[in-house]
């Protein structure tokens, strides 16, 4: 049996895959990138013997973070990541609900940002940050050694990369971070995006187009 499992919840009208990963050792458990729809992932949250222990957030896209701070609330756990390079994302949330459509989330921030090289912890589980600025200069992922698994957030999709025509996004730096930081963790890693279905680093090294 795997050491780690995970859940997607897709939220909000963007489709975005909140991921529910587990510590198959302890049922400890954190939220990846809730975006919205709190009270859905808190519907499928209390279906499990789990308990959430913290939240993790990839960038500062309100699709990607929406539900974090009712959620921490809910929990009574912290909020961590992305790396402090996107707290002007944090503070434009207000703005940024009423450019999507969404409704209107406050300001509020982590209460720890992340940096390349830091561990975070999943019960007995430990994940890799990797900074991987491009989308938005402080976007972070997940990485999972001991199943050669990847929380990629916006960077990496299956036929498709990260927008980068957002505020301080950068498309030079979104392709150096994908070959010098994703690429190099190997063709059998298994990446769990933002938006639509998984992939593998193999395959869109292959075949992403935006990569070749």
């Amino acid at each position: 049996m795997d050491s780690l499992t995970y859940q997607l919840i897709p939220v909000t009208a963007f489709t975005q895959n909140c991921s529910l990963v587990i510590c198959n050792k302890t049922m400890k458990a954190v939220l990846i990138d809730p975006g919205g729809d709190a009270q859905k992932i808190i519907q499928i949250v209390a279906q499990q013997p789990i308990q959430i222990e913290k939240i993790l957030l990839t960038h500062g896209h309100l699709d990607h973070v929406g539900a974090a701070n009712v959620l921490a609330e809910h929990y009574r756990v912290p909020m961590i990541g992305p790396h402090q390079d996107d707290r002007f994302l944090f503070d434009s949330l207000p703005e940024q609900s009423a450019m999507f459509g969404f409704p209107p989330c406050p300001v509020f921030y982590p209460d720890k940002w992340l940096a390349e090289g830091d561990y975070v912890s999943v019960g007995a589980c430990e994940f890799e940050v990797l900074h991987c600025p491009g989308h938005t200069p402080g976007h972070i992922v997940f990485y999972y050694a001991e199943q050669r698994l990847l929380f990629s957030g916006d960077v990496i999709f299956k036929g498709g990369v990260g927008r980068t025509d957002f505020p301080r996004g950068n498309a030079q730096h979104l392709i150096t971070s994908i070959e010098q930081k994703l690429l190099p963790l190997g063709d059998d890693v298994t990446f769990i995006p933002g938006h639509g279905p998984r992939s593998t680093l193999g395959h869109e090294r292959v075949t992403n187009p935006f990569l070749r």
